[in-house]
């Protein structure tokens, strides 16, 4: 039988006995031991020329490595790490290439490696989580069909105070329209950093955020007066599902790092903590290579916006089919005698009412559907 695992040095010596005993030729000792001519030819061979030494068995890996990686490409590995010690490996590798597409670079596991000898790799806990969600946005197939806005958690700075960095990106490509460093997560904070992206970058055709202020509201159809101007704007406002940011998942994605990169540990004050964010900002949109993009950079998928951002905004229009009522000074509209309250974030502006039913009406602000009005109770019904 072959030889066993737990006893091939001993078969080896026995073996050997037999040969030097002459009672058995080498075809017999063979069939005994369940091996190859070959095989006793080489071990009697060693054992001739090292004695029982010979008998140990030899490492099989090679003398010379053709492939193995230089010293120098294994000093750029470890270079580029130590100055991007958030980006994994695979990184590492698409930035590398992209860098010095010249050189021969080895693959990816076999820079895991490099890093991991190098005490460059951290094990990560494994969580348990639920799904994220990962299927892409309704209608977002290129750059400027969805923006996702939030402000990341607020941490206190060196200084005490607050920080509450509101953000910008393109659900498309996850470029980084904005990262902001505000005192206060309001509409007057966050408006002017709103306008700031869209003279930029120009207009996106939704805006999608969580239910919180100052995007939105418990007001009739969510609206605050953030979302009212999106919506004057002919941005659409898409709002997650209340305690489900996976919903949002590539933005959520993206805070994770800005945490690692420009909040851990947090600066000493407000302007320091910007000047963090824009190092982030430019880095990640230009320099680090995303997975989901096929390891290209987000800056390298992003196109401006082809609707700018108007310097007067039109007035809203409505179809003749419809009866147009202006919202009053406290949120309500008059109807056949009646004052109906709607919104106070839509004071001052038109809305529209089309019959839909008997006695039912529906209500809406330009495209924006605030709910079914029934005459009977003169109370609006929330879609």
């Amino acid at each position: 039988m072959p030889w066993k695992e737990t006893s091939a040095m001993e078969q080896k010596k026995e073996m050997i006995e037999d040969w030097l005993a002459r009672e058995f030729s080498v075809t017999e000792i063979a069939e005994i031991y369940g091996v190859s001519r070959k095989t006793i030819y080489k071990w009697v061979g060693r054992f001739k020329e090292r004695g029982k030494d010979g008998l140990e068995e030899r490492s099989r890996a090679p003398l010379i490595h053709p492939n193995a990686t230089s010293p120098e490409l294994v000093a750029m590995i470890v270079a580029m790490k130590q100055r991007h010690m958030k980006w994994g490996h695979r990184k590492i590798v698409a930035y590398l290439e992209r860098l010095r597409p010249d050189a021969r670079w080895p693959s990816e596991s076999t820079i895991f490696e490099i890093l991991k000898k190098n005490s460059l790799v951290k094990s990560r806990k494994v969580r348990r989580r639920s799904m994220p969600y990962s299927e892409p946005f309704i209608g977002c197939n290129q750059p400027n069909d969805v923006w996702s806005a939030d402000f990341k958690g607020q941490f206190r700075m060196g200084n005490g105070r607050l920080c509450y960095p509101l953000t910008i990106t393109d659900n498309y490509s996850r470029y980084v329209l904005g990262c902001w460093a505000l005192h206060r997560p309001n509409h007057d904070s966050s408006k002017p950093q709103f306008e700031k992206a869209f003279k930029e970058r120009g207009l996106p055709r939704a805006i999608r955020t969580d239910n919180g202020a100052p995007f939105a509201s418990v007001a009739l159809g969510g609206l605050s007066r953030l979302s009212v101007w999106f919506i004057k704007l002919g941005i659409k406002p898409e709002r997650i599902e209340t305690g489900k940011p996976e919903q949002n998942g590539r933005h959520e994605r993206m805070h994770r790092t800005l945490k690692e990169s420009a909040i851990s540990p947090p600066r000493r004050n407000l302007g320091e903590q910007q000047r963090a964010f824009d190092r982030f900002t430019c880095e990640y949109n230009h320099e680090r290579p995303h997975q989901a993009l096929g390891q290209k950079t987000p800056a390298s998928v992003y196109t401006s916006s082809e609707k700018p951002y108007p310097t007067k905004i039109p007035p809203i229009d409505y179809d003749t089919d419809v009866i147009v009522r202006q919202v009053h000074t406290k949120g309500e509209i008059k109807w056949k005698g009646n004052l109906i309250y709607v919104s106070e974030a839509l004071v001052g502006e038109p809305v529209a009412l089309k019959q839909v039913g008997n006695d039912l009406w529906q209500i809406r602000f330009s495209f924006h559907p605030l709910g079914i009005l029934d005459e009977r109770t003169l109370k609006i019904v929330p879609i």
